[in-house]
């Protein structure tokens, strides 16, 4: 493990080859966090409670959407979890009990390209829900008053800031991994 370097107070190493900036180790470890509020607000769901949606569709029976939005939520949590990778040892070499590739080191462009496609993925899928709560496109669903809108978009607002964030540290770790000391 290293020590932190103290020629720079703005940077922290956790374990990994070069320093990892604070900013970054910050955003790695809030993205979990902000994912959270969302995962919680879908369990009711796979109870059958309907969080004061309006829908015309009758909901699946307990015993398929709770393990539907249990792994999906579980998924959510590990996807998020994942991007401490970027800050982290084990997003430069694998972890030695992964078949295959532990014990290697790892390609910085292919962590990039993942990173770097996944960020964008998640910011195209939320960026219509903005629009949609200021009226600018059709939200889909309706609720059975404001307090339960509020509380789902309440909800689900943090999340909207995984995709931005997860394309910071993608930076950060491009700019850790592949430039040269002296153009950082």
């Amino acid at each position: 493990m290293k020590i932190l370097n103290a020629s720079h107070p703005k940077t922290t190493s956790a374990d990994t080859e070069r320093p990892v900036p604070r900013w970054a180790v910050r955003i790695a470890y809030a993205i979990p966090w902000v994912l959270l509020p969302q995962c919680l607000w879908r369990l009711p769901f796979g109870l059958g409670f309907e969080m004061g949606m309006l829908d015309e569709a009758e909901m699946p029976a307990a015993w398929i959407s709770l393990p539907y939005v249990l792994t999906l939520s579980v998924i959510t949590e590990a996807l998020g979890l994942l991007c401490l990778g970027l800050v982290r040892g084990w997003g430069e070499v694998a972890p030695a009990w992964l078949p295959f590739i532990g014990g290697k080191r790892l390609s910085p462009y292919a962590v990039i390209v993942a990173a770097t496609l996944g960020g964008l993925a998640v910011t195209a899928f939320w960026a219509p829900v903005p629009l949609s709560w200021l009226g600018l496109l059709d939200e889909g669903v309706g609720f059975s008053n404001v307090g339960w809108r509020m509380l789902a978009q309440v909800c689900i607002a943090p999340g909207m800031l995984w995709g931005p964030m997860l394309l910071a540290l993608t930076y950060a770790y491009w700019v850790r991994r592949c430039r040269p000391a002296a153009d950082r």
